[in-house]
This record gives C-alpha cells, structure tokens and sequence, in this order.
C-alpha cells in the first residue's frame, strides 16, 4: 500500500458503508470494511488504519464496546456514526475513546472535512525544549514541554507524568498540548474545538453546545489518565463558565 493511509469503515448498513467508503475513498484512503464489530476490531489490529469510522448499532458487539476494545492497541481517530440523538450516547462514545461523532443522515461533506482536520493535527517539527507558556511556545509546534511533573514530547507524541509515559488518545494528547502551549492563557471551550479542527481561532466557524461539551468529556478522559483532580488540579485547571488553563508551577 506505500504511503497510502488506510481507512476502516466499520458498519454493517450497506448503503451507509459505500457511502462511507466514497467519502474516505475521495479524500485518499485504501478503504476497507467491516460489517460487525469483531470483524472491525481483528481488521483494526491487522491494518493499522489512521481513521475508523464506527457505527454504535453494530449486530454483534456495540460501538462502545468496539472503540474500547480498539483503544487498547491502536491511536487511530474513530470517528462514531450513529442513528441516536440522545447526549448521554454521545457522551459514552466518547468516553469510549473515539475523538468525534456525526448524527445520522450526515453529509458526506461534513464527514470528509471532520476527517480532513484530524489528518492536519499530527505535525512533526524540530526537536526542542521549551517551558510551557513561554512567549515563543506557540509559534513553534515539536517542542517538549514540563509542568509539575509532567513531560510531553510533541515530536516523539508521548506523555509522561513522574517519569511513567501515559497512553493517551491523538485528542487527548491534543488537548493537553494546546493547555502547555498557553501556559496560565485561559483556553476557551470553542478555542480547543476549533484546535482540534485545526482551525484558526477567528474563523467565526460554528461551535454547537454537543461540541463545547465533547471537549469536556475528552478533558475528564485526560483528568482520569493524569491522576489529576478538578478540585486541586496539578496540571488541568477548570476556568468555570470559560475554559480552561494549566495549573500554577508548584514551587
């Protein structure tokens, strides 16, 4: 396959899955697919996919179930297809580990743009240190940042906390990088929206309250992982009603 990134469609309605595969197909992925969950897990480990579109109302095993058992080898973007409108589905496909989700009928253009974004967020630049929210932090992407014990590494794209590297999800990560990057700089929900769209910060594009609330599941998700508490954070400081920032430097 080269240099060809794979895509894995996992959905068992066959409209909805060629559908699926035209769009990823167009956008340059080698498609392939699966029609149950245990076949979209075995054909996850074998691929290797960057991206996986995941329905919940799989026949076998549901979509939850499938984005969990996925999470525990592979960093691809899952983005979650599903028919349920309901935010508390959402919120658990989330939790679940997949970075974003559509509300069947979608657009396709919408789906190929989603997917579009999360393909620009992986850069790699230059190795250095840096402290995080020094001045010139966020004009440079790549560098390695510590804050209280933790150290992340954008080009090699690891955390550690305590000298213990962490496995976090590609939007996880993103997130955190975005909070080092600002330093004590207060990050609005939208603000980290739009960075995981790789948009800029002024576009004026839309953010729905379903958005602004993903990132507050995708932020408990990373809270859990760091060990951190909302009520005495260490890293992670909640901003009520706005954002949020990285915690003070302990002394």
């Amino acid at each position: 396959m080269g240099d060809t990134r794979v895509g894995l469609v996992i959905e068992d309605d066959h409209d909805i899955r060629e559908l699926v595969r035209v769009v990823l197909t167009q956008a340059g992925f080698d498609v392939r697919a699966a029609s149950s969950g245990a076949e979209g897990v075995l054909a996850a480990k074998e691929l290797d996919p960057a991206v996986i579109t995941l329905d919940l109302g799989l026949p076998d095993i549901d979509g939850f179930e499938v984005a969990r058992q996925i999470r525990q080898f592979s960093d691809a973007y899952i983005v979650m297809l599903t028919a349920r409108a309901e935010e508390l589905d959402t919120l658990i496909g989330l939790e679940s580990g997949a970075d974003d989700y559509l509300t069947k009928p979608f657009r396709p253009r919408e789906l190929r743009a989603r997917v579009a974004a999360m393909m620009r967020r992986p850069r790699s630049t230059p190795d250095l240190t840096e402290e995080a929210g020094s001045p010139s932090a966020a004009a440079n992407e790549g560098r390695k940042y510590a804050h209280n014990g933790l150290d992340l590494s954008y080009d090699s794209r690891t955390v550690a906390v305590d000298g213990q590297e962490l496995s976090l999800t590609r939007t996880e990560f993103d997130l955190l990088h975005a909070l080092l990057e600002a330093g004590r700089m207060v990050r609005t929900k939208a603000d980290l929206v739009r960075r995981l769209r790789d948009e800029p910060y002024d576009v004026g594009s839309y953010i729905s309250e379903a958005d602004e609330r993903s990132v507050e599941v995708h932020m408990g998700n990373l809270r859990k992982k760091l060990g951190d508490s909302a009520q005495n954070p260490r890293w992670l400081q909640t901003v009520r009603g706005v954002g949020y920032r990285l915690a003070p430097a302990e002394d």
